[in-house]
């Protein structure tokens, strides 16, 4: 990556993410004064984006983990900064296609990129220095903390907004837009790779629900005209790769370390019975569940906000 594309990646250069942020409670808006510091990270010739709250003397850190209808920033804004002001070292990752992370034109991006980003990443923390790492992941990204887990095994504990195994024809039709969608996308999706389709992109709110990332009206609008999180393209072979990844560990044989689902009680993309597919065959580390009162899947509610925050550090605590 060249050094103007270094100067390039950082969030002062757009204003989505503040548009969206305002629809949060003010205690979670970003100020001048708490704006996380943007980092990068050269990986396979990208360079991916980071807001770091970096604090050597926590006793911990926390990686964040975006779905694929959000980005970091969006995650530094309702979990991140709250973590950062318990004391905690906050990481969030911008994966490659997503936020402001920029990508290797050569390079076509998987789902399984993502999780191997995130697998490296937490090496090179490890690198760092010792001290135990969680993962907190939204949407897809919860179910990228279980991933990463599975392949590292070196995590003190991960927290997902929801675990979803896109294998499962239930999670397909219900995530997806519609029958449709449900029905054929997978296939299509592989069908496209096979023909020479890989590198074509698509919305994500053609084929998925994501009409449903966030029960606030104004808030939603806002988050799908953001070309870095919910108006976003991907290609075909991520989402082939994406419907089909098979984990490092499967769930009857995970044990890498306890479990966390933050569960927003409004959730209309993502419904509880969707994560309990994969949580109910867990037997050998402990799981726990939390609602989330009146939240959405991306959650802007107070009530939802502040469950989410004092769950995690809870869990944190308990764990650590």
């Amino acid at each position: 990556m060249s050094n103007q594309q270094a100067l390039s990646i950082s969030y002062q250069n757009q204003n989505n993410w503040k548009e969206i942020q305002s629809f949060l409670p003010l205690r979670y808006q970003l100020t001048d004064a708490a704006m996380p510091k943007e980092e990068s990270w050269e990986w396979q010739d990208n360079l991916i984006h980071l807001d770091t709250y970096r604090n050597p003397r926590a006793k911990a850190k926390v990686i964040l983990f975006h779905g694929v209808g959000t980005n970091g920033r969006q995650m530094t804004t309702i979990i991140g900064k709250p973590l950062a002001d318990d004391g905690f070292e906050v990481i969030a990752l911008d994966m490659p296609l997503y936020g402001e992370t920029a990508v290797n034109r050569k390079q076509t991006i998987t789902f399984s990129d993502w999780v191997e980003c995130g697998n490296d990443y937490l090496n090179y923390e490890f690198t760092r220095d010792d001290r135990p790492i969680f993962l907190y992941g939204l949407s897809a990204g919860g179910m990228e903390t279980y991933f990463v887990a599975a392949k590292n095994r070196k995590v003190k504990g991960i927290i997902g907004m929801t675990f979803l195994d896109q294998r499962e024809k239930t999670v397909r039709m219900t995530t997806t837009k519609n029958w449709f969608w449900g029905t054929f996308g997978s296939a299509l999706a592989a069908l496209s790779c096979h023909i020479g389709f890989s590198k074509f992109q698509m919305r994500m709110s053609i084929c998925s629900k994501m009409n449903a990332l966030c029960n606030d009206e104004k808030a939603l609008q806002a988050m799908l005209k953001d070309k870095t999180s919910a108006g976003n393209k991907v290609n075909m072979k991520f989402l082939a790769d994406y419907m089909t990844y098979k984990p490092d560990v499967e769930p009857e044989d995970f044990d890498c370390c306890p479990l966390l689902l933050t569960q927003p009680e409004n959730d209309r993309w993502t419904p509880e019975f969707l994560s309990d597919i994969v949580l109910d065959k867990i037997k050998k580390v402990s799981v726990k569940k939390v609602k989330l009162r009146n939240g959405s899947h991306y959650p802007v509610e107070e009530e939802a906000l502040t469950d989410l925050h004092q769950s995690i550090l809870e869990f944190i605590n308990e764990n650590i």
